[in-house]
């Protein structure tokens, strides 16, 4: 229920602000346009999120044929976190990096960058997914998908406000004058970003503290935390570079010279994250033990590179 109130309570204040700039821009008329389409993009949102970005990232799903070992360890994940068994994809990206998506748990879907499975042990992946069960399990994908849509949104429209001058349908200038319009312009899309970034910082920490709980095992999650902050140096993520409305959906900010846990960061410095989960495991004493895996198949190929699966 938690997690339908944040989403109704978020919608509710994004769409009110969508439409109030509507409004003053272009009086009733142009409240009733920005309604009607914040209405639209929400729908929108809410039906396809999870094929727009899987599909901004060329992520290609992957089934237990593909990589047995790794389907195993979400199922045997997801099944702890009390969620259906997400889909899963693999990313052809250097950039260690992981994100999840979907409206609900039963349409949740986990993204893994090829660059995190070469370089990250088994244990510490285990910590990334649990950490992207956990925001499918909030619904927190719903959450940060649609800020990030409406976030977009409110610029576009205030880009509007700057080019028609904020007249009303009877030709008058809308009553805050030229310098209010102006202000209301910069300051709306500011506001809508602080709110899309103070949303994403906070159900970060949560799915950390959240993923510690599903693994028994805080230190893992710390670990890879470090292990991509230090290998995502020198590695561009051009997909994210293209799109960096998505760059709040991943586990660390895949986005180049973003480093500081700022107002305008969309995530919370790796260093305050691995802190918490080190505070978290010293409460919850030696971690779970991991149940052990089945016989597998031979690896076969990750994709026409000619790459060899770890997780065969």
């Amino acid at each position: 229920m938690g997690g339908y109130l944040r989403t109704t309570l978020l919608l509710a204040g994004m769409t009110a602000l969508f439409v109030g700039l509507g409004a003053a821009i272009g009086g009733q008329q142009g409240m009733l346009i920005a309604f009607v389409v914040a209405c639209g993009m929400n729908i929108f949102a809410w039906w396809n999120s999870d094929r727009v970005v899987l599909g901004m990232h060329n992520a290609q799903p992957i089934g237990p044929q593909d990589a047995p070992r790794l389907y195993q360890m979400t199922a045997d994940l997801a099944a702890r976190a009390g969620i259906p068994m997400p889909a899963l994809y693999v990313i052809h990206e250097d950039q260690p990096n992981a994100f999840a998506t979907g409206r609900s748990p039963e349409k949740g879907a986990v993204a893994l960058n090829t660059g995190l499975l070469d370089l990250m042990p088994e244990r510490e992946v285990a910590g990334v997914i649990a950490h992207e069960l956990a925001h499918i399990r909030n619904r927190d994908t719903l959450i940060m998908t649609i800020t990030a849509t409406l976030a977009g949104a409110i610029g576009m429209l205030a880009q509007f406000g700057f080019l028609f001058g904020g007249r009303g349908q009877d030709g008058r200038s809308n009553p805050f004058g030229p310098i209010g319009m102006i202000l209301l312009v910069v300051l709306a899309p500011i506001a809508a970003m602080i709110v899309q970034m103070a949303v994403s910082r906070s159900r970060e920490y949560e799915a950390d503290k959240a993923a510690a709980g599903i693994t028994g095992d805080p230190l893992a999650l710390a670990g890879a935390l470090r292990r991509l902050e230090a290998y995502k140096q020198g590695r561009v993520n051009e997909a994210a570079e293209a799109n960096p409305a998505s760059a709040h959906l991943f586990i660390i900010n895949p986005l180049a010279g973003l480093r500081m846990d700022g107002l305008f960061s969309t995530h919370p410095s790796t260093g305050n994250r691995v802190a918490a989960l080190e505070q978290m495991a010293g409460r919850m004493g030696p971690p779970v033990a991991p149940r052990p895996a089945a016989a597998r198949p031979q690896p076969g190929p990750w994709s026409g590179r000619g790459r060899r699966n770890p997780w065969g």
